[in-house]
């Protein structure tokens, strides 16, 4: 059963990493992978608050199945960001490829800790 709720949690991550990152690729249209590090830092804020939740006791193993590892784990990348990254470096980007791991590890970790934080504030 507890792989159904991976799989059921990955159907909707899946997707809609596929959408955001399109969506922001759209709005930005740069050689910056935007759209992996929305992604990557909505999935850990998401994780960070289910986290506290279930440090606070309000969300049990199903619930981290299914928003845990199957959307989270869907809708973050992080052979999409590492692969971006060496696109960015061989290109001659390096600037950039530097950003992007700088800005995306401080925004996930930041996000996560926010995420955490928030879950404390309402479920302490």
């Amino acid at each position: 059963m507890n792989w159904l709720l991976v799989v059921a949690g990955a159907m909707v991550g899946a997707p809609l990493r596929h959408l955001t990152d399109r969506a922001v690729r759209s709005r930005y249209a740069s050689g910056f992978p935007w759209g992996t590090l929305v992604v990557n830092v909505v999935g850990s804020l998401v994780l960070g608050l289910l986290t506290g939740a279930a440090l606070a006791g309000v969300a049990g193993p199903r619930m981290q199945l299914l928003l845990g590892t199957g959307l989270c784990g869907a809708l973050t990348t992080y052979s999409t960001f590492s692969w971006e990254t060496l696109r960015l470096a061989e290109t001659g980007a390096r600037p950039q490829a530097v950003a992007n791991v700088v800005v995306s590890v401080a925004a996930g970790l930041g996000a996560a800790y926010a995420g955490v934080t928030l879950a404390d504030a309402l479920w302490a």
